[in-house]
């Protein structure tokens, strides 16, 4: 059993670059308030770095 971490968007992406709008429609994220479940990988993890400032993320 992988490890999933819960990433839920709290701010808009309106407003930011493309390139981080693009990262959080890689995460799986579409609008605000949208929780998904995401594999704990490295990739993952340096993608929500990238777009620490829009999103909340809770382990487990």
């Amino acid at each position: 059993m992988s490890k999933t971490i819960r990433v839920k968007q709290v701010k808009s992406g309106i407003g930011y670059d493309r390139r981080q709008r693009a990262t959080l429609r890689g995460i799986g994220l579409r609008h605000m308030h949208h929780v998904v479940e995401v594999e704990d990988t490295p990739s993952v993890r340096g993608m929500i770095k990238k777009v620490t400032h829009l999103v909340v993320v809770e382990e487990g």
